[in-house]
């Protein structure tokens, strides 16, 4: 029997969001500031940072995402003259590195401002540049160090509000909760359960949920920066599917092409279940932490319960 299909987040998720919301909220709204009349600009290049910025921030601070279509490929994208107005009048950028957002260090160098603050979150982990899986925020354990630099920020930007920021870092910290014992659940049900990808975009992930990503790097890495695969790689990848060496095939929803379209046809032709991973954060509906949390639901759900996910 195919897998079943689904969409929309799981009830574990479902019940996240409302934690979430209630705890945190996620308004970018603004609100007269101590630092002057307006709330401090922030920027973050992926619309995940800019969701922590907003959470942490609340009232104090406008936050804008540069990458936010959840359809587009964030390798391909090119700063309009638009995009590089919002990035100069920024008091506070965050930006992933290892070279995943480099447009954002040209508009940068073209707008000095010796106040602004800059979390790199690469530098922030002390990350060198070799680091080959960019997709930082996949890792549980980023975004609590990259939240607690913006608190940090903020705090030095508008002093006068430094409770205000460190309270919503402290509830923004204990709604990851949700998350990263979905990913424990996960990895002590199923222990060292086999998976195929066709990126790297979840590897941190699936890491942490004690996964075996049984797709050669090599392949994923040629995927990822646009390069034709080894034909014995495509050979591997094909007999994982066919052959049923795997129990779920997660892909790029954002980035495909005939290489990958070809894997998702051949793992739904021969009943693998299925699920979507995306680089930025999808919308509407979610925040970062329930996005995550997903995300963990419907490896879950494959693993467990035979169910695809090919949208979130």
């Amino acid at each position: 029997m195919r897998p079943q299909l689904r969409g929309a987040p799981g009830r574990a998720v479902a019940l996240a969001m409302s934690i979430s919301g209630a705890l945190l909220g996620c308004s970018c709204s603004s609100a007269p500031s101590a630092h002057g009349d307006s709330p401090i600009v922030a920027v973050g290049a992926e619309n995940q940072y800019a969701n922590v910025i907003a959470q942490i921030g609340g009232r104090y601070v406008d936050a804008t995402a540069i990458m936010s279509n959840p359809n587009a490929d964030p390798h391909s994208f090119e700063a309009s003259p638009s995009v590089a107005r919002v990035v100069s009048s920024a008091e506070l950028i965050v930006q992933n590195g290892l070279g995943y957002d480099s447009f954002m260090n040209t508009i940068e160098a073209a707008s000095p401002d010796a106040a602004r603050k800059l979390i790199d979150v690469q530098h922030l982990l002390k990350l060198p540049g070799v680091t080959a899986n960019p997709h930082l925020w996949y890792d549980p354990s980023t975004m609590p160090k990259v939240a607690a630099a913006i608190a940090r920020d903020l705090s030095d930007i508008d002093p006068a509000h430094a409770a205000y920021f460190a309270g919503r870092l402290l509830r923004f910290k204990f709604s990851l909760r949700a998350w990263t014992k979905a990913i424990a659940s996960f990895a002590a049900s199923h222990p060292r359960t086999p998976v195929a990808t066709t990126e790297p975009v979840a590897d941190y992930l699936l890491q942490a949920a004690r996964t075996d990503d049984k797709t050669p790097f090599d392949l994923q890495a040629d995927i990822m920066n646009g390069i034709d695969p080894a034909p014995q790689d495509i050979s591997l990848q094909e007999s994982l599917l066919n052959r049923h060496k795997v129990k779920v095939f997660l892909y790029n929803e954002q980035v495909t092409d005939s290489i990958t379209q070809s894997f998702l046809s051949l793992a739904l032709k021969d009943k693998v279940p299925v699920v979507a991973v995306y680089e930025t954060m999808p919308s509407p509906g979610y925040d970062y932490q329930t996005w995550m949390l997903a995300e963990v639901d419907a490896l879950q759900r494959a693993v467990a319960d035979n169910v695809s996910t090919e949208h979130l």
